[in-house]
């Protein structure tokens, strides 16, 4: 059994009111909050199988890294030798996260962990004085965004959110933004986000935990069940793990750990449509499940059998944002976001921005400085880039954590209204389901007793 990851409640108001107070100092007597000691801050990272040393990677040019963290020895110790391949440099590894937040030459930390401890892990790390680069969705469940927002703000930490489409794609999608505000296709009418689905699974037997996986703290904050996996293996992007499983790379196929397809693409196109819309403080007022498709029975809200992916397969939400603006969000049809106006429509993903407003381009460009008036200031080619710069400001960056909930708001509330089956009517102000008190046992979750954040 691992040892419990659970903050006294002394601990945690402790360190909150020495953030409220401006100065956090650390057992070394550095300033918390100060800018970084060099142009190069040292970072750490929290979970690195698949995404996390890919954020790792893509960092290294604009920070040092003294430290990774993982629960699988094997994805430790694999990731160690690849940073030492490509740095020269040796970090130190660890399969306990804590160690980590326990050291005073760490100046952020990155995490890429599971959805299910993004929030344990960023509201430790804040509290121990570290600027934190989560990997996204953020958030697991509505309550736990209101969390990360109140103790960024009252410990003063930067906050960085891995939705790189603000920063990257050669950008594709600041201009299609700046496309909209220069009134290029009107007033919009409709938005579509194009998601994709996702497959169900077989049964899936329990079966030993691999070698070096310390199971009992993967799971952490989630309820304790058994490892599952069969022995058919996945190919390209996450390979070398089981296809089917409740563990690496699968694991985005339960609610109990992510929040599906919703969460996982929503937050990069849902975010971007959001941002379009202007609606990054607010979200929509109404979400309805048009259809969708769970790969096993629901009843009140959860599923029946746990030997089996749960996420949705396939779904057409809608969602009413602000001046009644539809956004529809689809498993169908390209994965992207179509815009449609009164002047025309035009489609963006990662490998296009196309359609006649984007052609008009060519002999009626945007004016000089629209994109970078998207971004607010001069475009960086690397999210990182843009999380370092904020950590020597110490203005927040591209993907603050306020935008980010407010937009995978919507996705959550997708989420809710197919596990219910029902339309939710959502007070954007008091950020309440009204009306609706099943529903609203939704925003929260209860953590596994030994990995709570005692507030």
């Amino acid at each position: 059994m691992s040892a419990p990851l659970n903050l006294s409640r002394r601990q945690v108001l402790g360190s909150i009111a020495a953030g409220s107070a401006g100065v956090m100092m650390s057992s070394a007597g550095r300033v918390l909050g100060a800018p970084a000691p060099s142009d190069r801050p040292v970072f750490a990272t929290i979970g690195l199988r698949n995404q996390g040393w890919t954020i790792t990677n893509k960092s290294t040019p604009f920070a040092d890294f003294a430290a990774f963290a993982d629960v699988d020895e094997t994805v430790l110790g694999e990731n160690l030798e690849k940073l030492e391949k490509k740095t020269g440099k040796k970090a130190d590894g660890y399969k306990d996260y804590r160690k980590v937040l326990e050291r005073d030459d760490i100046d952020a930390v990155m995490i890429g962990a599971p959805d299910h401890w993004h929030t344990k892990i960023s509201v430790e790390a804040m509290l121990a004085g570290k600027d934190v680069y989560c990997e996204k969705p953020l958030t697991l469940t509505i309550d736990e965004g209101k969390l990360i927002e109140k103790v960024v703000k009252q410990t003063g930490r930067v906050f960085q959110v891995g939705t790189m489409q603000r920063s990257e794609n050669d950008q594709r999608f600041l201009k299609a933004i700046a496309l909209i505000r220069d009134g290029r296709i009107g007033e919009i009418r409709k938005v579509t986000c194009g998601i994709n689905g996702a497959t169900g699974s077989p049964v899936i037997p329990a079966i030993e935990v691999p070698k070096g996986l310390d199971w009992d703290r993967w799971l952490g904050p989630a309820p304790k069940v058994d490892y599952r996996a069969l022995p058919e293996m996945r190919e390209g992007y996450g390979g070398g793990v089981p296809l089917y499983t409740n563990c690496h790379y699968a694991w985005r196929n339960w609610y109990e750990y992510s929040g599906g397809q919703m969460n996982d693409w929503g937050a990069h196109h849902v975010d971007i449509a959001t941002w379009a819309l202007g609606a990054g403080d607010t979200g929509p007022n109404k979400v309805t499940p048009v259809s969708f498709s769970l790969p096993v029975d629901y009843k009140d809200g959860y599923p029946t059998v746990n030997d089996q992916y749960n996420s949705p397969t396939k779904f057409e939400i809608l969602a009413n944002m602000p001046g009644d603006i539809p956004m529809v969000i689809t498993s169908e049809g390209d994965n992207g976001i179509l815009f449609e106006g009164t002047k025309g429509r035009f489609f963006v993903n990662r490998g296009k921005l196309a359609g006649k407003p984007v052609e008009d381009l060519e002999s009626n460009p945007l004016p000089e400085g629209a994109v970078e008036e998207v971004y607010g200031g001069p475009v960086s080619k690397n999210h990182t880039d843009n999380f370092v710069a904020a950590i020597k400001s110490r203005k927040q960056p591209i993907s603050d954590v306020w935008s980010h909930n407010r937009m995978l708001e919507t996705c959550h509330l997708a989420n809710i209204s197919i596990r219910l089956g029902r339309a939710l009517n959502w007070d954007p102000n008091a950020r309440q389901i009204i009306g609706d008190d099943e529903a609203n046992s939704f925003l929260s979750r209860e953590s596994r007793k030994g990995y709570e954040i005692d507030m």
